[in-house]
């Protein structure tokens, strides 16, 4: 499949609550919550006012011009939260653009774009069951904490 990745757009922004949404892992045979989730102040952190502060940093993945997936990565105090010198980061792709390597793309792009903006590491959290946990895995994140559903996971810079 034929893909670009490249830095979010100010006018694109807005975009990031669909990425919000399809980042939510829903388990097998669980019914997805309503859209409206995402509005929830835990869930809002990772989009309100983005772009805002200088830690904001976002890829977006296109295919024949439509924007199909998102990594970003802000200092919040989220589930993956570390310390405030370690930006937190999301990714998704809509369901039918995964498998297909993009994701993994994404994260090494957003690692080399922190790295040389003068982090030293990133963080985020995935639950057990999330598929993408391998993914993370193999791209160098390390688990640093876990509880019965969800590991931390931080990659050194």
């Amino acid at each position: 499949m034929d893909y670009t990745i490249r830095e979010i757009q100010k006018q694109e922004y807005p975009l990031l609550d669909n990425f919000l949404y399809e980042a939510i892992f829903i388990p097998e045979g669980i019914e997805p919550p309503p859209k409206t989730i995402i509005t929830s102040p835990e869930l809002q952190i990772y989009v309100e006012h983005f772009g805002e502060s200088i830690d904001d940093w976002g890829l977006v993945a296109e295919v024949n011009g439509k924007i199909v997936g998102a990594v970003w990565v802000r200092i919040m105090n989220d589930y993956g939260h570390i310390d405030d010198e370690t930006p937190s980061l999301a990714i998704s792709l809509y369901k039918e653009y995964r498998g297909f390597g993009i994701g993994t793309v994404m994260i090494k792009e957003i690692l080399t774009l922190l790295k040389s903006h003068g982090y030293r590491r990133v963080s985020l959290s995935v639950q057990k069951a999330n598929y993408a946990a391998k993914m993370y895995l193999k791209t160098g994140f390390e688990i640093v904490m876990e509880n019965e559903e969800e590991y931390i996971m931080v990659h050194c810079l």
